[in-house]
C-alpha cells in the first residue's frame, strides 16, 4: 500500500469518527461516545473548560429539547502526522456561533479514537 493510500484511508476514518461525534443520536448515547474516545482523551472546550473521557459524557449526553439544529462541520481538512495519528481541523457552525476545531485521532486495537480535541470560538470581525 502506498503512503497516499494509507493517508487517505486514515484521514477518511478520522473524519467519519468526527462526524459521528457531531451526530445528536450518537452524542445522546454514552456508550457510542465512549467507543469513539481514546481512554486518555482530553478536550479544551470552546468554553475554556478542560474535559476528560468521563466528564465529556455529561456534556454530550445532556438532552435539551429546545436546542436548535446540531452543529454543521465546514472546512474539514485532515493530514496523517504519523502512522496511526491523524490531525483534523474544521469549523463548526451552530447555535449562532462559529468555532474553529482541532482534533487528534489515533489508531488503537479498537479502531480510530479521538485522543485530543480543542475548540476556539471565532469572534465576528
Amino acid at each position: 500500500m502506498s503512503a497516499s493510500n494509507e493517508e487517505e484511508r486514515s484521514v477518511r476514518a478520522a473524519v467519519e469518527g468526527e462526524l459521528r461525534l457531531l451526530d445528536p443520536g450518537v452524542r445522546a448515547s454514552p456508550d457510542a461516545v465512549t467507543e469513539l474516545l481514546d481512554p486518555e482523551f482530553i478536550e479544551f472546550g470552546a468554553s475554556g473548560r478542560r474535559y476528560d473521557r468521563t466528564s465529556i459524557l455529561d456534556v454530550t449526553s445532556a438532552v435539551d429539547e429546545s436546542a436548535p439544529d446540531p452543529s454543521i462541520a465546514t472546512e474539514m481538512s485532515g493530514v496523517l502526522l504519523a502512522p496511526g495519528l491523524v490531525h483534523l481541523t474544521y469549523v463548526s457552525e451552530g447555535n449562532g456561533r462559529r468555532v474553529r476545531r482541532s482534533s487528534l485521532w489515533r489508531l488503537s486495537e479498537s479502531g480510530w479514537r479521538m485522543y485530543f480535541h480543542q475548540g476556539t470560538p471565532i469572534t465576528p470581525s
